[in-house]
């Protein structure tokens, strides 16, 4: 299994994957909620404040992660990792952690301090994330699963309070997502 940045040139075929993975997992409405989400990432987003990752077996796409700028209103780099997707007959090999482990190693390398995501505390504990009060630091948009807010550290600080509420991505930055 290979792990990269992902190409211009995989766009479209990152779009299907995600398209397919969460249609089988969710239901097609998600599934193309989602893959809009992605296109719209891949498209609308300024470089800067994207990271994106695949993951190929023998030049085939088995996955694909995304990671998005929060912006507060200190001077954090910080980033929100949604949305992951592996192909559903290679999910349970370690695809989606190897991912979203490369993804961070990414993120520590450009010094980044701050990465969130949102979602199964369960899975993404794995990789290092913990749940986080909105106390501590608010969520960019009204969260319905106020226990799938979760954080780390890159740099190996403690997570202190950040005032004010940080802003997503305008992709990102629809209540549907949260």
């Amino acid at each position: 299994m290979e792990l990269s940045s992902y190409l211009k040139s995989d766009k479209a075929e990152i779009k299907h994957l995600f398209e397919n993975v969460f249609s089988e997992s969710e239901g097609l409405e998600e599934g193309i909620l989602i893959a809009n989400l992605v296109n719209d990432l891949m498209n609308n987003t300024s470089d800067r404040d994207i990271f994106g990752f695949v993951s190929k077996d023998k030049g085939k796409l088995t996955g694909a992660i995304f990671f998005t700028r929060l912006f507060f209103d200190t001077q954090i780099e910080a980033f929100i990792l949604a949305p992951v997707a592996v192909i559903t007959k290679f999910q349970g090999k370690g695809i989606g952690q190897k991912l979203i482990d490369y993804g961070i190693e990414q993120l520590k390398r450009k010094g980044v301090q701050l990465v969130f995501t949102y979602g199964d505390p369960n899975f993404y504990s794995k990789s290092g994330f913990q749940s986080i009060s909105e106390n501590i630091i608010k969520a960019p948009c009204d969260l319905t699963y106020p226990q799938g807010w979760l954080c780390q550290s890159l740099n190996g600080s403690r997570i202190a309070p950040i005032l004010g509420t940080p802003r997503c991505v305008k992709a990102l930055d629809k209540p549907e997502y949260w």
